[in-house]
């Protein structure tokens, strides 16, 4: 447990972000949590609004330097920053609105945390990487590949904060997560692959897999995202670098979607959204973090899609 730090969480009514919020009250912290709801959802922090640990939800914008000016007067410790525009799909639609707040709503939370002497966690992502070529995973030092303008932006978000490590000695860190699932997360068109397959067969409908399925992926338990993301604040250790969180382990989305549906007669195939953009195979090595963070998952995948599963159940009402 660290002394009682103030933090500030950007996003912080998001899925990963409301995770983070409730991480940090557990370990005694003062919280903030800005949020413009473009992605978040108010219902995410209710339980929070009460907790003695939870200063403040403040609505507003990263690209509103006004409001963070004011914001940062409160000189947080850290600032976990999780704001951004999340879509891969909508930033090959519309590039201008990720690239403004990805790049130039991180650029504006860096300057304030620069002014203020505020640590920062960026919070990156694993579509940044080219696809993995073996079975020893992705390292921090694999190949970038901006394969979407969601991709690129949060390339450019992360040199910048990098940047100010190394020309200020601004205490920064970049984390780059793997496919983080869990309960809060949408069910809809934006949400994660997990709960999408979940809500389909709650309501007794067929699986969508986009191309051919073969796609893999590495799926993170959420509250083991959000530990580790915490932990990265906490941590001296981690300081200019980059690091990973995963499971170690990937699944095609196919065996995925069996694992959830157990007959392959309620999966379908579907044209691709956005077939040059995806990543065939994603598999995380988070050795860097376990070294560094002494951290690794404490969930597996049958675990967390059990914990996801029973939250969709009794929370039909938040879809």
């Amino acid at each position: 447990m660290e002394n009682s730090m103030k933090v500030l969480v950007t996003g912080g009514a998001g899925f990963i972000g409301r995770w983070v919020v409730k991480r940090l009250l557990e370990d005694g912290h003062q919280v903030w949590a800005l949020d413009d709801l473009s992605n978040g959802r108010r219902e995410n922090i209710e339980e929070f609004i009460t907790h003695p640990g939870f200063m403040e939800y403040v609505y507003g914008d990263i690209k509103d330097t006004a409001l963070l000016s004011s914001l940062f007067s409160k000189c947080f410790d850290i600032c976990y920053h999780l704001g951004a525009s999340i879509n891969v799909q909508d930033s090959i639609d519309d590039p201008r609105t990720t690239f403004e707040n990805d790049v130039v709503g991180t650029f504006n939370v860096l300057e304030e945390c620069k002014k203020h002497g505020t640590k920062i966690v960026f919070m990156s992502t694993c579509m940044v990487y080219d696809r993995a070529l073996d079975e020893t995973g992705i390292t921090e030092q694999h190949p970038v590949k901006p394969a979407s303008p969601y991709a690129g932006s949060k390339i450019a978000g992360e040199n910048m904060v990098l940047s100010y490590w190394h020309a200020y000695k601004m205490p920064a860190v970049v984390v780059r997560p793997f496919n983080t699932y869990g309960p809060f997360q949408k069910t809809g068109g934006e949400g994660g692959v997990i709960a999408i397959f979940i809500k389909k067969l709650l309501a007794g409908e067929e699986l969508g897999i986009y191309g051919d399925g073969t796609q893999t992926r590495d799926f993170l338990y959420v509250e083991d995202c959000a530990a580790f993301v915490v932990q990265c604040g906490y941590s001296e250790a981690v300081h200019g670098e980059i690091v990973n969180a995963g499971l170690g382990k990937d699944i095609s989305i196919n065996d995925l979607a069996l694992l959830i549906v157990k007959d392959k007669n309620k999966i379908k195939h579907l044209p691709h959204i956005h077939p040059q953009s995806e990543i065939m195979k994603l598999l995380c090595n988070y050795e860097r973090a376990k070294k560094l963070l002494n951290w690794q998952p404490k969930f597996n995948l049958e675990q967390g899609i059990a914990k996801t599963t029973e939250w969709i159940k009794s929370n039909s009402n938040l879809m």
